[in-house]
């Protein structure tokens, strides 16, 4: 689908300054330039790809200042990222939206779909199970039996959600998600094996969460695991069984949280951190990549390193054990002197 840079700029409230008819069909980067193709400038280090981009128009902010002649047509805007950012959202809902029942779709007879749902081939909805208005389900999906999918919530291809889940609004679940999986949970017995306990509780997944591919989310033993509004976690993550994250969190890939810990609101998880079990984390908290969370921390704390400290402790640890080395020669000559002095 073409658009003209006018009717680009009349939806990001800009001004053309060049060509207004100049059509465009595809975004692209600034560097990567082709007719056709619309890019931004936000950063100043691309700057000197403008005078040279091969793309139809790019969006710049009302402050630029070009220093030579700019072929491409300019669509001037307050913040070039955020304009840009809300074109590759429209760009994307145009080319996923998608409508209707397929024929190769299992739907059993007491489910209810909503109004202008996608559900694709060899997708499964089970008994009882509820997908809302605008919901899209892509092929080999599964939705277990009771299950309710909320409005305008899109669950991609080979997305598993177990029976008795419940998951809000606007959600997006990529591929190889797992929702409601048996938390891990088994008992010692006198003869060293292990007896399972069944995991009769759910997962609650409210509204505006994000969950990248073949992360896993656990149901609760008893009771609801429970993800919270905006919560946004990332590829090959682990939430345990009866783990409770807080409000607009973001978590990073391979980290994980052991069951019943509770991570408070607006915290910042990175890459490969674990959290054990039973903890409590308070609410904008920020854990740096590879941490290992043994203990509980209060609100508004960033913490680093395994057991986590707090962040500027650890990195004078990280100091001093840069300079074992010297400092255990300093040491080792002290006694060397001691040594010499108690012999006189």
């Amino acid at each position: 689908m073409k658009f003209t840079t006018n009717q680009i700029a009349a939806l990001l409230n800009g001004k053309v300054e060049g060509d207004g008819n100049a059509e465009v069909w595809k975004l692209c980067k600034i560097e990567e330039g082709e007719p056709g193709g619309l890019s931004f400038l936000a950063n100043s280090k691309y700057t000197n790809y403008i005078y040279d981009t091969s793309a139809t128009a790019v969006i710049v902010s009302v402050d630029f200042v070009p220093e030579h002649p700019v072929k491409a047509t300019l669509i001037r805007v307050s913040d070039p990222y955020l304009s840009f950012a809300m074109l590759l959202k429209k760009y994307n809902e145009m080319q996923l939206d998608k409508k209707g029942v397929d024929k190769l779709a299992y739907i059993a007879p007491s489910a209810v779909i909503g109004k202008d749902c996608y559900i694709g081939p060899f997708a499964f909805i089970g008994e009882n199970a509820h997908i809302g208005d605008g919901a899209k389900i892509y092929p080999q999906t599964y939705v277990g039996d009771n299950t309710i999918i909320g409005n305008n919530t899109t669950l991609f291809a080979g997305v598993r959600i177990y029976q008795n889940i419940v998951v809000g609004a606007r959600c997006i679940l990529h591929s190889g998600v797992v929702v409601g999986a048996d938390g891990f949970g088994f008992a010692p017995t006198a003869d060293g094996s292990y007896q399972k306990i069944d995991q009769i509780g759910n997962v609650i997944i409210e509204d505006d969460v994000e969950i990248g591919a073949n992360t896993t989310v656990d149901r609760a033993t008893m009771g609801s695991t429970i993800i919270h509004k905006g919560v946004k976690l990332d590829n090959l993550c682990q939430i345990a069984h009866n783990v409770v994250v807080g409000e607009s969190t973001v978590m990073a890939s391979q980290s994980g949280i052991a069951g019943s810990s509770k991570v408070g609101g607006h915290c910042v998880i990175a890459g490969q951190v674990g959290i054990v079990g039973h903890l409590e984390i308070g609410n904008n908290v920020t854990i740096a990549a590879q941490s290992g969370v043994t203990r509980n921390f209060p609100d508004n704390v960033t913490i680093l390193g395994t057991p986590a400290t707090d962040a500027v402790k650890q990195r004078k640890t990280y100091i001093y054990e840069r300079n074992l080395d010297q400092l255990y020669k300093r040491v080792d000559e002290l006694e060397k002197k001691i040594k010499s002095l108690e012999v006189q």
